[in-house]
């Protein structure tokens, strides 16, 4: 997400526009599973896929004992997420890719801006009572406060689930909007944690809550939640989005987060972008990964296409 790209202004809260919606559970499974047995890339091709999937990626480290040395080798791994050979032997040494974001708690926020300075790279803080959305508002937007000042860009801030699982949209559309207002400048991706909402029409209308709050980016998971990002859920939001956008001519962007670890992971995940969404959708203005260990694979698979030997995935460390 950069500077440049067109904010999301909100509209006011409109439940006709999502109160009456119904979700086809056994549908929604067999699209998600179809689209993985249909969509399938090879060779160069493939490579090329993987390539853009690392500009999509928030390189994350969200761990309890997190410092400020392990956020600095975080950060020059996302400067250059690729060893200089794999570069070279697949002829980007002209534009060799850097990943979307660093994604860190607000603590570590500080640590990851120095370490960033001057890669354009920016800094995402998770926010607001991350993981569980518990703490009191005022503490949350505290939270939020100081990541800004500390110079995030992105604010991953987590919503109050039981406002969805009580239907209070009203209480859910305030909420978000306070943290919206408290963002300013930064980009405001709004974590529904779908795993905790029990049902994809609480998906569908926590989504479309959310847009009208003025999210820029809608968010599946925060990655602590028994189930996190799954292509149902993905394929449910998606169709949020292009209602959103019927409704209001917004775009809104797209994060999945949580368990995806590997390469044809990040493919499916790139394959329902495209098909629901659009090509606009596999740009990082526009759609990210939230992910730590899938880095490793992508870069395990690019070097069994540039050489024709699979590694260890320990020879490809995060940092």
């Amino acid at each position: 997400m950069t500077a440049t790209d067109l904010r999301n202004p909100g509209i006011a809260l409109d439940a006709s526009l999502f109160e009456h919606a119904r979700v086809n559970t056994p549908a929604a499974q067999r699209r998600a599973e179809s689209l993985k047995a249909r969509r399938s890339v090879k060779k160069q091709w493939q490579a090329a896929w993987l390539v853009k999937a690392i500009t999509c990626i928030d390189l994350t480290t969200l761990a309890g004992d997190d410092t400020p040395q392990r956020v600095a080798r975080l950060c020059a791994k996302a400067r250059s997420p690729l060893r200089q050979d794999l570069v070279a032997g697949l002829g980007l040494e002209a534009a060799p890719p850097r990943v979307g974001a660093v994604c860190v708690y607000p603590s570590m926020v500080p640590a990851a801006v120095r370490a960033l300075e001057g890669s354009g790279i920016p800094v995402a803080s998770v926010a607001a009572g991350f993981p569980s959305g518990l703490t009191p508002l005022r503490e949350r937007l505290a939270e939020i406060d100081y990541a800004v000042q500390e110079g995030a860009g992105e604010i991953d801030i987590v919503i109050t689930r039981a406002h969805v699982l009580s239907q209070n949209w009203q209480a859910l559309y305030e909420e978000i909007q306070a943290m919206r207002a408290r963002c300013g400048a930064a980009h405001m991706k709004a974590i529904l944690a779908t795993g905790d909402l029990k049902t994809l029409r609480n998906v569908y209308q926590a989504s479309m809550v959310a847009m009208m709050a003025g999210a820029d980016v809608i968010k599946t998971s925060t990655g602590k939640e028994e189930v996190n990002a799954t292509l149902p859920v993905g394929l449910v939001m998606c169709r949020a989005i292009r209602d959103y956008r019927s409704a209001t001519g917004h775009d809104i962007g797209f994060k999945p987060a949580g368990g995806i670890r590997t390469a044809k992971d990040a493919l499916n995940w790139l394959a329902l972008m495209n098909e629901e969404l659009g090509r606009a959708w596999l740009e990082p203005g526009m759609f990210r990964i939230g992910a730590s260990a899938l880095l490793g694979d992508i870069e395990r698979q690019l070097e069994h296409f540039v050489t024709g030997r699979y590694s260890a995935l320990h020879h490809h460390a995060m940092a």
